[in-house]
């Protein structure tokens, strides 16, 4: 019994380090965001939300592509 509920714990600890760095690439990532982001252009924001589109389609398509096989 006590070797499960070593395990139980090592679990919770395992999920809480990945939280852990989950959270810190987040968080670095908005940080180096904000301090070297430039703003988009209307025209680079038009173009690329119409490729969006496209791009979310077609790994809709392969999803169901490959589920079915």
């Amino acid at each position: 019994m006590m070797a499960y509920k070593l395990f139980k714990e090592c679990k919770f600890m395992t999920l809480l380090i990945i939280l852990a760095c989950v959270f810190g690439a987040v968080a670095l990532m908005v940080v180096l965001g904000e301090r070297f982001g430039k703003p988009m252009e209307v025209e680079q924001q038009q173009k690329y939300s119409k490729i969006l589109w496209v791009v979310v389609f077609i790994a809709i398509v392969g999803a169901i592509i490959r589920e079915m096989l």
